[in-house]
């Protein structure tokens, strides 16, 4: 007779959480802090904008290549070492990143991280829901994941400012610091959680069968890569087409960051009002958006008033595209987070690779035009999901019961918060 597993614990651990939350605000400074230093990084390498940006681009396309398998065989390990691992391998790094001045050298050591990201985020939301009662599961992983959008507002910013006013390496063993801290700190007071019946790999496979997911893929792909076509060389467009000076780019992506923080609760809420009237209205506003840009871009004071509005328009990306794809996997929400965080990052991969062929070849100035086509593109595949009706969930119809299932998904994996 087998022993039944150990109940979860009664109420949340507030110190593991909080150092779930740390480590996801770690990795997404060290995945993204590269955007606001690419210049920079791109005359100590003595390579072109272009060539630099694939230091975004390799990360983002590591974890669309291998997310949903590093999820699926890190599943049946224990957690917390393969938390801890994780963020170790994310603060050498990111020592890397500060005393290597070979591109080969740092193009490796942002594939190796890279593999760890969509496995510490899965993982780190399932043990987040663990840590406390039903009651506030959704709470306890919205504060995980509010690391995503503090690495957005204050990580990558800051990241840019003390490569502007210290040294460049010095950001960079900042950010190896935040990650080695959570590393500490998981090793300190993550709790080793009990086994649990775990979902067969056929159970969660099946869901690749359907086309309604295969269309939220790529109606996901195609909104980051609007998202990242422009953001992936804000600072770039900012310095060489608006003329703001080097030294502002780090406040500016800061304020950037608020913005999206606020974005991002925002559209929490318009996606409990309808999750598809959202999801289609977001990529159309990105496209509006774009082209407002790209009237605004050389203008310092327009351009400024227009990029707090881009910034909470890029918050509310991550909550919108997830929702949009977890409707297609309540029965896998494991495996559907991997899947949201493999194509999101071929998304990036995509965006940054036409953003910079654009910057080579035309210059910054005309990126806006190229993301607005993205925008067109997703609009298109997000209609296209939408004709292909409702999707089931367990134990619930089509419908109603899709869109409820789509918003209890996304509340676990964002709201409020982000590979």
């Amino acid at each position: 007779m087998t022993t039944p597993p150990a109940p979860a614990p009664a109420r949340p651990a507030p110190l593991a959480i909080a150092a779930l939350a740390l480590g996801v605000f770690g990795i997404i400074t060290t995945e993204m802090g590269v955007i606001g230093v690419l210049p920079r990084l791109a005359e100590r390498l003595h390579t072109t904008p272009a060539t630099t940006g694939w230091l975004v681009g390799a990360f983002a396309l590591t974890v669309a290549a291998t997310g949903p398998v590093g999820v699926l065989l890190a599943s049946r390990l224990p957690r917390k070492a393969v938390l801890a691992t994780a963020l170790a391998v994310f603060a050498v790094s990111n020592a890397v990143y500060a005393l290597a001045h070979s591109f080969p050298l740092l193009l490796a050591f942002r594939v190796l991280p890279a593999l760890f990201h969509p496995v510490f985020f899965a993982l780190a939301l399932t043990a987040a829901t663990r840590l406390a009662p039903p009651a506030r599961q959704a709470r306890a992983a919205t504060t995980v994941f509010a690391g995503v959008t503090a690495g957005f507002a204050f990580g990558v910013p800051l990241t840019s400012y003390l490569a502007d006013h210290l040294t460049l390496p010095a950001a960079f063993w900042s950010a190896a610091a935040v990650n080695l801290l959570a590393c500490a700190a998981i090793l300190a007071f993550f709790p080793d959680l009990p086994d649990t019946a775990r979902p067969t790999y056929r159970g969660q496979l099946r869901i690749l069968r359907r086309p309604r997911l295969w269309a939220s893929t790529t109606a996901v792909t195609l909104v980051f890569a609007a998202m990242f076509c422009g953001y992936g060389y804000i600072a770039e467009y900012l310095e060489h087409v608006t003329g703001l000076d080097a030294s502002l780019t780090g406040p500016a992506l800061m304020a950037f960051g608020i913005l999206m923080t606020a974005g991002n609760l925002a559209f929490g809420r318009l996606l409990e009002r309808g999750l598809t009237r959202t999801a289609t209205a977001y990529p159309l506003l990105y496209l509006a958006l774009y082209l407002l840009i790209d009237t605004t871009g050389p203008h310092l004071a327009p351009m400024l008033a227009t990029l707090l509005l881009w910034g909470a328009l890029h918050g509310g990306g991550l909550t919108t595209a997830q929702a949009w794809l977890a409707q297609d996997a309540t029965d896998a929400p494991e495996f559907g987070n991997s899947l949201f965080i493999s194509f999101s990052n071929l998304g990036i991969t995509l965006g940054t690779t036409t953003g910079g062929l654009i910057v080579t070849t035309t210059g910054p100035r005309h990126l806006p035009l190229a993301a607005a086509a993205l925008a067109a593109a997703a609009l298109a595949a997000v209609l296209l999901r939408r004709r292909l009706g409702p999707a089931p969930v367990p134990g619930a119809g089509a419908g109603v019961g899709a869109e409820s299932g789509a918003r209890h998904e996304q509340g676990q994996r964002t709201a409020p918060a982000t590979p």
